[in-house]
Formats: C-alpha cells, structure tokens, sequence
C-alpha cells in the first residue's frame, strides 16, 4: 500500500481498506485463474492498480459519470477507479469470461455498488457513456470506430468526453491518424517508479 497512499493520500479509511482487500485478492484469484502474468504478480500494486489510477491524475471524473472499461480482463483499470470514485458508474466489458468473474467477485468482496459486468463484444453493448477507458488492449485505430457510437457528447470535466487509453512503449505509429486532436500524457510525470518510464495515457475526444 506505500506506493498507493505515497501518491494517493487522500484516501478515506473504507477505499484504503479496500485497496488493502484488492492486494490480496488478485494474487489468491491468480493462482486459480492466470488474471495477470504469473511474473507480474509480485507488481500487483504498482504495475497494475497504481498504473490503472493514473487516469486519476490526468482528469477529474464527477458524480454520475458513466464510464466504459473496454476489455477490463480481471478488471483494470475500471476496479481501482470504482474505489476511487464510488459516486461514478463503471461498466466492465469483456470477451474472456473467466477473466470477468474475477472482475466480479473482487467488486462483491470489496462492496462496490458503482459496477456493472457485460461478458461478450463491445459491439453488443448499449448505452451512452462520458468516457471508454481502456489498458493495453488494442491499437487506437481499431478502436476508435468500435466505441464512437458510445461516447455521449458533452463536457463535464476539465476536458471533452472522450476515449482514454493507458498504453506503454512508442505509440507515434497507431496515433498518426489523430495527430491534430490526441493528447499524449506521461505517466513518468506523476510518478517516479521506474514502471512508468514509457507508460503513457493517450486521450482522443470523440
């Protein structure tokens, strides 16, 4: 929890707990389902929960916010920013079922009432929401077209809706086609853990 509470304190008592729970229920779900690279696991805090919170460093969501995971697998980066926000709603999309029960059952153990679960293809979800938030789960230009007609247009933050995506290594490639509207943010700019040195958040209002 030091690096959580290092860059987030502010914290109350109930989202420390929970972030305490989450630290030990991916690592037990991880030894009967591969939710995150038996490698990694060890990097739970900083490599995923404390990665999937950068977004909170980069925008201000507000109370009734409807934010979409877009392939959340166990449930990043959307779980963090539940327990974070528990005022916004976060639907979790994904295709792997397994992956989407371990999403849940750490929703249930943590008490979150801010999330929805969908098991299928984005293409068969419904709805209009202020923001899809996605981590590593593919290139921008097959995304784009998949969730414009999901994006509800207005501005309720300090910046337009939009798509976010949290995304490492060279990504000039895949943001070509939007160089006149994508912002490209480092992370390594908020925080100091060498993880995060060609950690990006790439954010395309839509």
């Amino acid at each position: 929890m030091q690096h959580i509470l290092h860059y987030f304190p502010e914290l109350t008592e109930v989202q420390r707990h929970q972030f305490e729970q989450m630290l030990e229920l991916y690592p037990e779900w991880n030894a009967k389902i591969n939710v995150i690279s038996r490698k990694d696991i060890d990097n739970l805090e900083v490599n995923h929960i404390l990665h999937s919170m950068g977004l909170i460093k980069f925008v201000k969501f507000v109370a009734g916010m409807r934010i979409l995971d877009l392939g959340t697998g166990g449930g990043f980066p959307a779980i963090p920013l539940a327990v974070y926000y528990p005022d916004v709603t976060f639907h979790l999309v994904d295709r792997v079922g397994k992956k989407l029960r371990v999403a849940q059952d750490v929703a249930q153990q943590l008490g979150l009432t801010n999330v929805t679960f969908q098991h299928g293809d984005i293409k068969e979800v419904k709805g209009r929401f202020d923001f899809v938030v996605s981590r590593a789960v593919m290139d921008l230009n097959d995304m784009v077209p998949l969730v414009q007609r999901l994006i509800e247009r207005g501005n309720h933050t300090a910046i337009p809706n939009g798509l976010l995506c949290l995304k490492g290594g060279d990504v000039s490639a895949e943001v070509a086609r939007y160089r006149k509207q994508v912002l490209i943010d480092d992370l390594s700019s908020y925080f100091s853990e060498p993880y995060f040195e060609t950690k990006k958040i790439i954010y395309l209002p839509l």
